[in-house]
């Protein structure tokens, strides 16, 4: 449990050691809220949609924390190439301990970011439709974030080459995001397309935190949260058992 904790508290250090990468990672959930929210906005409400800006922040709130939990895998191979992870995999602790202290820390650090996102949105004009569900929507982000950063560190676990993570990372990620629903509705989709956004589980994430924010949900609170469970149990497991099998 000192390894867990350790491993976190480092990846928190690490967050506010480094005040550009802070006002970095903001740069693009801000570019989507305001180029999209007051782009789009006008087009939705004609549509019948009404505010876009409601609809939109719960899936900004998303991405922001997706792509910082995906992309704190990175550490992984940073740690491998100047020898940090090697002497973290041979102290007396079990691997998915270091794995997990790894994947809390990346989480926690993506939270706050959203966290961030989300007082920024009040700037454009975001409502929020119940105060009292807030803890609920923090429930979601923990899962989104969960889930991501296990994603992120599984991969980073089998790759060797930064330019590599990054190829996949933009393979994965993009897709990941706009066919989580954080856009757009999800009615009246294609078949298929409907198949692979049910099959995302960013799907489930955005539409808790829509529902808690804004009482819109598409699948049900419920669905959202056990899909949610389930995917980070499993992206968790899959990534500690990858994660044992590094060589360095």
């Amino acid at each position: 449990m000192i390894a867990i904790y350790t491993l976190w508290l480092r990846e928190l250090k690490k967050y506010f050691r480094s005040k550009s990468r802070i006002i970095g990672s903001l740069g693009q959930p801000i570019l989507f809220l305001v180029a999209l929210g007051f782009g789009l906005g006008p087009v939705f409400q004609k549509a019948g949609q009404g505010n876009y800006i409601q609809f939109l922040v719960p899936g900004i709130i998303s991405m922001s924390i997706l792509f910082l939990a995906v992309f704190s895998g990175i550490s992984v191979i940073w740690d491998r190439q100047f020898g940090f992870l090697k002497e973290t995999l041979v102290a007396p602790v079990p691997r998915w301990q270091i794995m997990l202290g790894r994947t809390l820390g990346g989480a926690t650090v993506a939270i706050m970011q959203g966290f961030i996102v989300f007082g920024i949105s009040f700037l454009a004009g975001f409502k929020l439709a119940n105060p009292m569900a807030l803890p609920i929507t923090l429930v979601f982000m923990a899962l989104i974030a969960l889930i991501f950063t296990a994603l992120g560190t599984a991969i980073a676990s089998v790759l060797e080459d930064m330019h590599g993570f990054q190829l996949i990372m933009n393979f994965l990620v993009m897709p990941i995001f706009f066919l989580s629903g954080a856009l757009f509705p999800l009615t009246n989709l294609p078949k298929a397309l409907n198949i692979i956004v049910r099959l995302n589980p960013l799907s489930y994430g955005v539409d808790g935190i829509r529902a808690t924010l804004d009482g819109f949900s598409q699948f049900g609170l419920m669905t959202d949260f056990w899909i949610s469970i389930i995917a980070v149990a499993i992206l968790i497991s899959i990534g500690s058992y990858l994660f044992s099998k590094i060589q360095v």
